[in-house]
């Protein structure tokens, strides 16, 4: 089948996929210190992690006054994209606030998990 985007889609390898602001369900706290272990260990793999895609309240995480910051910024030191939903950006109010990455939209996310050989969610 030709798929006339198929050339302008970038593939990736290896993608994470952050849906909320905490790893786990049972204690915000623990959730906390959980994704902030995560993300902080991701910067530590010797793996290339190709792209990060941010939606839902995890866009919070890519904002100003963010803790993660600092190890998102060191992934894409190190060629990570780090693509950050327009439309969540939007709805929680925080368009000007993005510290980090890029604003994306469905259609890339869509596109990145598809085209994604491995797709890793916390």
């Amino acid at each position: 089948m030709n798929n006339k985007n198929e050339n302008t889609v970038k593939k990736y390898e290896t993608v994470v996929v952050l849906s909320s602001k905490e790893m786990g369900a049972s204690s915000r706290e623990l959730g906390d210190i959980l994704m902030k272990s995560f993300v902080y260990a991701l910067t530590q793999q010797e793996t290339p992690i190709d792209a990060i895609l941010v939606y839902n309240e995890a866009a919070h995480l890519t904002c100003e006054g963010s803790e993660l910051l600092d190890d998102f910024r060191a992934l894409e030191e190190k060629g990570t994209a780090i693509l950050t939903c327009g439309t969540c950006l939007n709805f929680f109010e925080l368009t000007e606030k993005l510290a980090v990455g890029e604003v994306s939209n469905m259609y890339t996310i869509v596109e990145t998990m598809l085209g994604a050989t491995h797709l890793v969610r916390p």
